[in-house]
């Protein structure tokens, strides 16, 4: 019976087969999205063989994300939710149809490259916000924990599987197969959600979708503080402690591995969040959401800095391979390997739980009028942020190494959310029985 407790509440799933499907879509585009990130970041390096290319890649899809991402949740509080998943999931499909085409065709052009990655990043800033502004439609609010829960599972799943699989089929047979799962599960995605209800605006509109909807949802988030602070936190721990574009150079020069390597870092971070998602039962448990989020993030802060300080650690290699495809294999004797394996999934644990309870803030608080507006800056905030990190990381790694970015980043990661929930004392006493934005 305690085991039970502590396993994730499938309720959402039985209570609502229109939710079901939602999750069985999202579940699918989280494995072709896992599969495609890894082999876009891996053709990065190849091209390059530097680790503040793969920061580009990042950065690439910053813009079209955070534009498309605020003005498309616009579209999801003015239009049929369902309409605008199915069009703008229409536009990943199609960017990752172009990805798996330029692989396969050897074009060897990272400005292609980025160029798709930002069309997809576009497409995603409009499909994210109109996915979750349907989930509280779905679903009785004290459910909403439970699903975010479920929807992060999935995405961990997902994250567990495709980059360590993707990290072995790029090695073993260039980048094009991967890309091309990423294909065929978007397409099956898609049509999972042309089979859901119409979710047409439940009142009439107050503003048009567009850039006056915007300066309305600014207004209202200046005087909704626990709200702000679900995104502040967040973009804080991602600038300063996000560490995914020096995988490819870890696997290469200070692990060992190469591709095979990056891919396992990339899965040992997913697999914590798995982890952290599976044993969510007792979280519809937890009313103090701001205290949960606060000691969630200060402790990603820590793995992180755990991660830096192993990579310090680990002695030179004797031989770098120069070409990240490259089959070497695992260097699975390594303690360092499985000491950095480990600090990541204490962070992706970590992550997870901030993000179920950040998620559940935003759908609690917000008025269905706003879901979509705040749902896209939410999306803004969780992939935009990591964009953004990337190419911080990638960047300052050059010229201090891929051991004291994390390290130094993860410290400093403590020192400001420390700082900024001493400031909001509010947000630290949220209530969940008693939703207050």
């Amino acid at each position: 019976m305690r085991l039970r407790a502590a396993l994730a509440d499938l309720t959402p799933l039985r209570a609502s087969p229109a939710f079901a499907r939602l999750w069985a879509g999202y579940s699918l585009a989280a494995v072709g999205t896992a599969f495609g990130y890894t082999a876009v970041a891996l053709q990065a390096f190849d091209l390059t063989g530097s680790s503040a290319a793969v920061g580009l890649v990042g950065l690439a899809g910053l813009a079209p994300l955070v534009v498309m991402g605020l003005w498309g949740g616009t579209l999801s509080d003015v239009h049929d939710r369902r309409t605008v998943a199915l069009a703008s999931g229409a536009v990943l499909w199609l960017t990752a149809a172009g990805l798996a085409l330029q692989a396969w065709l050897d074009v060897g052009s990272l400005a292609l490259v980025l160029a798709l990655v930002g069309l997809q990043a576009g497409g995603q800033g409009v499909n994210a916000p109109a996915r979750s502004a349907m989930v509280p439609r779905l679903l009785d609010p004290a459910l909403l924990p439970a699903a975010n829960a479920l929807q992060g599972a999935s995405q961990n799943l997902a994250t567990v599987v495709g980059p360590l699989l993707a990290g072995v089929l790029v090695a073993r047979f260039g980048v094009a197969p991967a890309l091309t799962v990423d294909a065929i599960a978007l397409g099956v995605a898609l049509l999972l959600l042309a089979g859901l209800p119409r979710m047409p605006p439940l009142e009439k509109p107050t503003t048009r979708a567009g850039w006056a909807a915007l300066v309305a949802g600014a207004r209202l988030l200046r005087t909704w503080p626990n709200v702000r602070m679900t995104f502040v936190l967040d973009i804080v721990a991602m600038l300063t402690a996000w560490p995914r574009a020096l995988f490819p150079a870890v696997g290469l020069l200070v692990l060992g591995g190469g591709a095979e390597t990056a891919g396992a870092l990339l899965a040992a971070f997913a697999a914590g969040s798995l982890l952290a998602t599976v044993l969510s039962g007792g979280m519809g448990r937890v009313r103090r959401h701001g205290r949960a989020i606060t000691l969630s993030i200060m402790s990603w802060g820590a793995c992180i800095a755990v991660f830096g300080l192993v990579l310090a650690l680990a002695p030179p290699l004797a031989d770098a391979s120069a070409a990240v495809g490259d089959a070497g294999g695992l260097p699975w004797g390594s303690p360092f390997l499985w000491g950095a394996m480990l600090a990541l999934a204490g962070a992706g644990a970590c992550d997870a739980v901030s993000a179920i309870f950040r998620q559940s803030v935003l759908q609690s608080a917000t008025p269905d009028g706003q879901r979509g507006l705040l749902g896209g800056v939410f999306i803004v905030v969780v992939a935009g942020g990591p964009r953004l990190g990337e190419a911080v990381s990638g960047a300052l790694a050059e010229p201090f190494g891929e051991a004291v970015v994390p390290l130094v980043g993860g410290l400093v990661c403590i020192a400001v959310v420390a700082l900024l929930v001493s400031r909001v004392r509010g947000f630290w006493d949220y209530d969940s029985r008693h939703p207050v934005p």
